[in-house]
């Protein structure tokens, strides 16, 4: 699943290695709304994420895509294939934990690894690709929107 994207020559995307969890969990808990819910531990990851991390690995529908910039995951998403009845049995791809490297956005990194997620989506057979996006980043909601999504649903979530 390895991809050089020609507009930007040093990303490549490809599948997480246990190898880049730190520079992950770091991407996520960088972001102002990740950073309450994410815990880098005192040096150490809890446990939990390498837990995590495992069970998506053993998924053949379930992916962590990371934009590798000369060794270092400097961007990563989470891309889930889901099986469905609707749409006359068709598989939607789910879009989840989109980061940037809070010291290259704007760089069209974001973009170029949505788009690569959209790529794998349809060389899946997907109808669909979907992703929610907090109400309090409206910047991201441009972002996708620009990228084609359209926001026709309203997503809701009960946290347990």
């Amino acid at each position: 699943m390895q991809e050089r994207n020609e507009t930007l020559p040093h990303i490549h995307f490809r599948e997480a290695r246990h190898e880049d969890l730190d520079a992950i969990v770091r991407l996520l808990a960088e972001d102002s709304l990740g950073s309450w819910r994410e815990s880098l531990g005192d040096g150490e990851l809890p446990d939990a994420y390498a837990s995590a991390f495992e069970a998506i690995e053993r998924d053949a529908n379930n992916h962590i895509i990371v934009g590798d910039l000369n060794g270092k995951a400097v961007a990563c998403l989470q891309l889930a294939f889901i099986p469905g009845l609707t749409y006359t049995g068709g598989t939607r791809a789910q879009i989840e934990g989109v980061r940037v490297d809070n010291g290259l956005r704007g760089s069209g990194i974001g973009r170029a690894l949505i788009e690569h997620a959209i790529l794998l989506a349809r060389e899946q057979g997907c109808v669909l690709v979907q992703l929610t996006t907090d109400k309090r980043r409206p910047e991201a909601l441009a972002f996708y929107q620009a990228l084609g999504f359209t926001a026709s649903h309203e997503g809701m979530k009960l946290r347990l």
